[in-house]
């Protein structure tokens, strides 16, 4: 069982991390330093209420003081002492509370001042991480776009990748194909094959493309021997046209004869 907690909490946590966005949580600490900083702030301010209301009830109690001490005077002149002594008395009693009240003024005085002076740290913390949070958050966000571009380029280069393989592909293809075709020539115009239009030769075509094959090698035979006749002085005598009147002889008496049917 505590595997098995302990798994989930590993898979909740990298779940967590994988949620949480840090200018979010930046944020968030920003905005409650913010709130403790005006609780802060309402407290001098409660404080210095307190303080000044304090002042009023001594300004107050002093008044009277003043105004039993003065009472007293005149009832000693006027010869009454006992009233003298009365007015005393109650003044007695004023400046009792007037020293109380001062007591507790210079608490709420050291009180205010020891509040102001934190709520001025805590407002210069909070400037000081202003500072950094927008920081950190404009290092995230350009971090965060560089990433997004590599990561889009890489994309890129995986599809340009892919379209270069493709090319290659069809470059070997046309190469292939043109080694294919250059051979079939070849063999077309040695002979190797047969005629592309499927059509055969009949008796006749063959006979004539004989004949006249052996016609070429009679005059380039006549050509050499008129050139090896004229070096050696003698003059030839003009075969060729015994060749071409023996190739017409045998042209004729080899062509067959169609009959009209």
């Amino acid at each position: 069982m505590k595997r098995m907690g302990m798994i989930f909490r590993a898979k909740a946590n990298k779940a967590l991390d994988r949620a949480e966005d840090p200018r979010e949580t930046l944020d968030y600490s920003y905005q409650k330093q913010l709130e403790l900083l005006q609780k802060v702030r309402r407290g001098v301010a409660d404080v210095a209420t307190s303080r000044k209301r304090l002042e009023l009830q001594l300004n107050q109690l002093q008044k009277q003081s003043s105004t039993l001490e003065d009472q007293g005077r005149k009832a000693l002149a006027l010869g009454r002492e006992d009233l003298a002594r009365e007015a005393l008395s109650r003044r007695a009693a004023l400046q009792q509370q007037v020293t109380d009240l001062e007591t507790q003024h210079q608490t709420l005085q050291g009180e205010e001042e020891k509040l102001t002076l934190a709520a001025q740290r805590l407002q210069a913390k909070v400037d000081a991480f202003r500072t950094r949070k927008e920081t950190i958050k404009a290092t995230y966000t350009a971090a965060e776009a560089q990433t997004r571009i590599g990561e889009a380029f890489s994309g890129i280069s995986e599809e340009m990748g892919d379209v270069g393989m493709a090319i290659q592909r069809a470059e070997d293809k046309t190469a292939q194909l043109q080694a294919r075709a250059g051979a079939i020539d070849e063999l077309l115009a040695s002979g190797a094959l047969d005629d592309p239009s499927g059509l055969a030769k009949d008796d006749i075509q063959t006979e004539l493309d004989r004949l006249s094959g052996g016609t070429d090698v009679e005059l380039e035979l006549q050509r050499m021997k008129a050139e090896l006749a004229g070096g050696s002085g003698a003059t030839p005598k003009p075969a060729i046209e015994g060749g071409q009147g023996q190739g017409q002889a045998s042209r004729t008496h080899d062509t067959p004869r169609f009959d009209k049917q």
